[in-house]
């Protein structure tokens, strides 16, 4: 994958020391399909290429259309198994935590489920006042498993518990008081401009161990959890909850299990 030449659902630039990794499967709200996944992973080695020869000294992780990242391609999952899906979802997380420069997410709209997953494994995270966040995983009959290992050190214990069991939508600014997200700003791009002016003036070396030393002890939890989670998620989504909750998502109606007011 090119500098300037994109694949049909990431693209990749490089300009003036920063990687920009685009996730650009809008019809689709940036679900994490296999094809994604795979381009996405591309990106973000040939990033940790570019850091290797000096080019490359941080990465935005962006998106097109309204949604950052909607989680699991639950089309994908209902027909093929979640496990291999969940694997990708570890290499995901595994390989931003691992690249030797600063991971900062662009948000421009909606995160959800694994979306959160991955804002949790970025460096930083930057996103616009409006932008909105869920844990949606308890409405579909599952729990935020994998993605657990990413969030739950960022963010405090209340407001873990709330978002985790509610499965509710909350703001940027609730976002940055938890410590999921690092700033919420009305504009998204000039609050990355400090940001990514300050990663300019590391060295190679410096960001490679700052960043080493910053996401080890969330790298240590991952690569101890990853495997039970893995396990975890599989056997939520092969319950008949999971499976009623998946097919009343993409029927568009309530669950079996819905309360009304």
């Amino acid at each position: 994958m090119g500098a300037t030449v994109g694949t049909e659902l990431v693209r990749y630039a490089v300009a003036a020391g920063i990687a920009t990794v685009t996730l650009d499967s809008p019809a689709n709200r940036n679900a994490l399909s296999r094809q994604l996944v795979g381009e996405l992973l591309a990106g973000l080695e040939q990033a940790a290429a570019g850091a290797a020869s000096g080019r490359v000294r941080g990465i935005v992780l962006t998106h097109t259309g309204s949604v950052f990242c909607a989680g699991a391609d639950l089309k994908e999952a209902a027909a093929d198994g979640v496990e291999a899906g969940a694997r990708d979802l570890v290499r995901i997380l595994r390989t931003i935590l691992s690249v030797p420069v600063p991971v900062i997410a662009r948000v421009d709209g909606v995160a959800r489920a694994g979306g959160l997953g991955i804002l949790g494994a970025c460096d930083m995270v930057v996103a616009r006042s409006n932008a909105t966040f869920a844990f949606s995983e308890v409405r579909i009959g599952v729990g935020p498993a994998i993605i657990s290992l990413t969030t739950m050190p960022r963010m405090g214990s209340r407001a873990v518990s709330r978002y985790y069991l509610t499965g509710e939508s909350f703001s940027a600014g609730a976002a940055e008081s938890n410590g999921l997200i690092t700033v919420a700003a009305d504009d998204v791009d000039a609050a990355l401009e400090p940001i990514l002016a300050g990663i300019r003036l590391g060295s190679p070396q410096g960001l490679a161990e700052s960043k080493k030393m910053a996401a080890a002890p969330m790298l240590a939890r991952l690569e101890a959890g990853a495997d039970t989670m893995v396990e975890h998620s599989a056997r939520l989504f092969g319950t008949d909850e999971a499976k009623e909750g998946m097919a009343a998502f993409m029927e568009r109606r309530k669950p079996a299990w819905h309360l009304p007011a």
